[in-house]
Protein backbone atom coordinates (compact mmCIF):
# COMPACT_ATOMS: atom_id res chain seq x y z
CA UNK A 1 0.00 0.00 0.00
CA UNK A 2 1.40 3.60 -0.98
CA UNK A 3 2.37 5.96 1.85
CA UNK A 4 -0.57 8.42 2.01
CA UNK A 5 1.18 12.22 2.68
CA UNK A 6 -0.13 15.43 4.21
CA UNK A 7 1.69 18.57 3.28
CA UNK A 8 1.63 21.87 5.45
CA UNK A 9 2.80 24.96 4.07
CA UNK A 10 1.61 28.57 4.02
CA UNK A 11 2.18 28.95 0.23
CA UNK A 12 -0.80 27.80 -1.65
CA UNK A 13 1.49 27.76 -4.69
CA UNK A 14 4.03 25.84 -3.47
CA UNK A 15 0.85 23.27 -1.83
CA UNK A 16 -0.20 22.65 -5.48
CA UNK A 17 2.64 22.59 -7.39
CA UNK A 18 3.95 19.82 -4.53
CA UNK A 19 0.79 18.10 -4.77
CA UNK A 20 1.57 17.80 -8.30
CA UNK A 21 5.08 16.49 -7.99
CA UNK A 22 4.24 13.86 -5.63
CA UNK A 23 1.06 12.56 -7.26
CA UNK A 24 3.14 12.03 -10.47
CA UNK A 25 5.44 10.33 -8.77
CA UNK A 26 3.05 8.03 -7.16
CA UNK A 27 2.98 9.52 -3.57
CA UNK A 28 -0.56 10.00 -2.76
CA UNK A 29 -1.32 13.59 -0.97
CA UNK A 30 -4.13 12.83 1.12
CA UNK A 31 -4.55 16.60 1.95
CA UNK A 32 -2.56 19.79 2.53
CA UNK A 33 -3.02 22.27 5.29
CA UNK A 34 -1.57 25.98 5.81
CA UNK A 35 -1.51 26.36 9.67
CA UNK A 36 -0.95 23.96 12.50
CA UNK A 37 -4.55 24.16 13.28
CA UNK A 38 -5.55 22.77 9.86
CA UNK A 39 -2.98 20.27 9.97
CA UNK A 40 -4.16 18.63 13.14
CA UNK A 41 -7.64 18.82 12.22
CA UNK A 42 -6.16 17.38 8.32
CA UNK A 43 -4.47 14.31 10.54
CA UNK A 44 -7.32 13.35 12.48
CA UNK A 45 -9.58 13.14 9.26
CA UNK A 46 -6.82 11.86 6.87
CA UNK A 47 -4.83 9.75 8.75
CA UNK A 48 -1.54 10.05 6.80
CA UNK A 49 1.57 7.80 6.68
CA UNK A 50 3.91 10.88 6.97
CA UNK A 51 3.28 15.25 7.09
CA UNK A 52 5.76 17.36 5.19
CA UNK A 53 6.05 20.15 7.51
CA UNK A 54 7.15 23.84 6.57
CA UNK A 55 9.89 24.77 9.16
CA UNK A 56 8.27 28.51 8.46
CA UNK A 57 4.59 28.47 8.44
CA UNK A 58 4.03 32.39 8.39
CA UNK A 59 3.63 33.55 12.36
CA UNK A 60 3.71 30.00 13.36
CA UNK A 61 6.21 27.29 14.16
CA UNK A 62 6.43 24.33 11.81
CA UNK A 63 9.33 22.87 14.20
CA UNK A 64 6.60 23.47 17.05
CA UNK A 65 3.62 21.99 14.98
CA UNK A 66 6.54 18.67 13.75
CA UNK A 67 7.51 18.19 17.81
CA UNK A 68 3.36 18.16 18.58
CA UNK A 69 2.33 15.75 14.96
CA UNK A 70 5.75 13.43 16.19
CA UNK A 71 4.27 13.31 20.11
CA UNK A 72 0.99 12.56 18.70
CA UNK A 73 2.83 9.47 16.81
CA UNK A 74 3.34 10.79 13.47
CA UNK A 75 6.07 10.81 11.23
CA UNK A 76 7.32 14.25 10.37
CA UNK A 77 9.78 15.21 7.44
CA UNK A 78 10.84 18.88 7.74
CA UNK A 79 10.83 21.20 4.37
CA UNK A 80 11.95 24.90 3.56
CA UNK A 81 13.64 27.12 0.98
CA UNK A 82 16.23 27.53 2.89
CA UNK A 83 19.31 25.29 2.34
CA UNK A 84 20.04 22.86 5.49
CA UNK A 85 23.00 24.47 6.98
CA UNK A 86 21.13 28.04 7.32
CA UNK A 87 19.12 25.62 9.46
CA UNK A 88 21.62 23.44 10.85
CA UNK A 89 20.89 25.29 14.46
CA UNK A 90 16.98 25.36 14.22
CA UNK A 91 16.77 21.37 12.97
CA UNK A 92 19.22 20.05 15.40
CA UNK A 93 16.75 18.30 18.09
CA UNK A 94 13.95 17.80 15.55
CA UNK A 95 12.12 14.58 16.10
CA UNK A 96 11.37 14.25 12.32
CA UNK A 97 12.80 11.89 10.86
CA UNK A 98 14.23 14.01 7.54
CA UNK A 99 14.54 17.44 6.25
CA UNK A 100 14.23 18.41 2.82
CA UNK A 101 14.60 21.35 0.44
CA UNK A 102 11.69 22.00 -1.39
CA UNK A 103 14.00 21.99 -4.01
CA UNK A 104 15.03 18.76 -3.57
CA UNK A 105 11.76 17.23 -2.67
CA UNK A 106 10.27 13.79 -4.65
CA UNK A 107 8.70 10.76 -3.82
CA UNK A 108 11.76 8.41 -3.96
CA UNK A 109 13.41 11.27 -1.18
CA UNK A 110 10.29 11.03 1.04
CA UNK A 111 9.96 7.01 0.60
CA UNK A 112 14.23 6.77 1.31
CA UNK A 113 13.22 8.95 5.29
CA UNK A 114 10.42 6.74 5.60
CA UNK A 115 11.45 3.45 4.71
CA UNK A 116 13.74 3.44 8.29
CA UNK A 117 16.69 5.60 8.86
CA UNK A 118 17.14 4.99 12.13
CA UNK A 119 19.68 6.71 14.22
CA UNK A 120 19.83 9.45 11.68
CA UNK A 121 18.96 13.37 12.10
CA UNK A 122 16.82 15.31 10.92
CA UNK A 123 18.82 16.08 7.79
CA UNK A 124 18.69 12.21 6.63
CA UNK A 125 22.53 11.71 7.25
CA UNK A 126 23.42 8.98 9.53
CA UNK A 127 24.59 10.04 13.43
CA UNK A 128 28.12 8.96 14.34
Amino acid sequence: MPLRSLIVDDNDSFLEAARGLLEEEGLPVAGVASTPVDAFRQVQLLDPDIVLVDVFLGEESGLELARRLVDDGQTVILISTHPEEDLADLIAGSPAVGFLQKGELSADAVRRMVDGRAGESASGRRDT
